[in-house]
């Protein structure tokens, strides 16, 4: 019985001395949760004004919406966290700040392992939002589609065909690769091939063809309208026409560059200069230039001579 009363008197001190020691230590932390809870509320307070902050930065370099506020988000999350190793600093909870900081290395990098790809599109969509590489209703050539950009989203870019069909392209492969963009100078240059026979004035056909653009396609003002020969064709010398248009649009560049092959043609069939073409010579027999007459059969020939009659 005594050994009884003996033990039991042991676990109750035992007891009151941890108790006591709890309640020392929620004493002596008292101005500490009293501070990371000011901290803590503060922080809250100021996430706002950054996110706000942040994204009326962005807005300068950025037209995306959706770009923006991802990241004035990962902004304002990061202030977040620093805000939160802050308070467990307070607590003096540095063993637990380190191990959460781990757990969190740790799944960061799986996640990111498993998120690659989706990781890497959104990364670039920031990127080219951020350097305004092309905006919406750009007339642009990428990834061998050509058409005008319909919308730059967080994964990729959508891109309407001239046909009308919608392409999606990530925007890794968009970011990566070479594109042209013919909306930036808001003109475009065409090149117009033609040949001319061997038996034309060239220099009279360079001064006729420049002129006749000139008066009839609108061309760039201050700009050129300029011809070079550039070989000898099997049956033409064959020249290339430069000229600029004030338009990127595909329907006015198809536009003027008919107009344009309307007006050399004409104007060369007035001045007499031929365009020529391929011509096929059709040789019958083994010997060759034979006429048809003399490869057939004489009974067959003299069978079609009794039909006509």
């Amino acid at each position: 019985m005594q050994n009884w009363m003996q033990q039991f008197n042991n676990s109750f001190n035992n007891l009151t001395e941890k108790l006591e020691g709890w309640v020392n230590s929620i004493v002596v932390a008292v101005p500490n949760l009293i501070l990371a809870a000011i901290v803590l509320a503060i922080g809250i307070f100021l996430a706002r004004y950054v996110n706000k902050y942040v994204q009326k930065i962005i807005t300068r370099f950025s037209d995306n919406r959706s770009v923006n506020s991802l990241i004035s988000s990962v902004f304002t999350a990061v202030f977040v966290l620093m805000v939160i190793m802050i308070v467990l600093s307070i607590l003096q909870l540095d063993t637990a700040l380190q191990s959460l900081l781990a757990g969190a290395g740790v799944a960061g990098l799986a996640i990111g392992l498993a998120l690659q790809d989706p990781i890497v599109n959104l990364f670039s969509g920031i990127m080219m939002s951020t350097k305004r590489s092309f905006h919406l209703g750009d007339l642009v050539e990428s990834n061998d589609f050509f058409g005008t950009i319909k919308s730059i989203n967080l994964r990729s870019t959508v891109i309407e065909t001239l046909q009308g069909q919608e392409v999606i392209i990530p925007n890794k492969i968009t970011y990566q690769n070479p594109f042209k963009n013919y909306s930036t100078n808001n003109r475009r240059r065409i090149d117009l091939s033609c040949g001319v026979s061997y038996g034309d004035d060239l220099e009279k056909v360079r001064d006729l063809a420049i002129k006749t653009i000139e008066r009839s396609v609108t061309i760039t003002k201050g700009s050129e309208v300029e011809l070079f020969f550039n070989e000898f064709g099997s049956s033409s010398i064959n020249f290339t026409l430069l000229f600029w248009i004030d338009d990127y649009r595909q329907k006015n560049y198809l536009k003027a560059q008919s107009d344009a092959i309307i007006a050399i043609k004409k104007a060369f069939d007035e001045n007499d200069i031929m365009i020529p073409f391929p011509i096929r010579t059709l040789d019958f027999g083994i010997k060759g230039g034979e006429k048809i007459a003399d490869a057939l059969p004489r009974e067959v020939t003299a069978g079609r001579i009794n039909n006509h009659r």
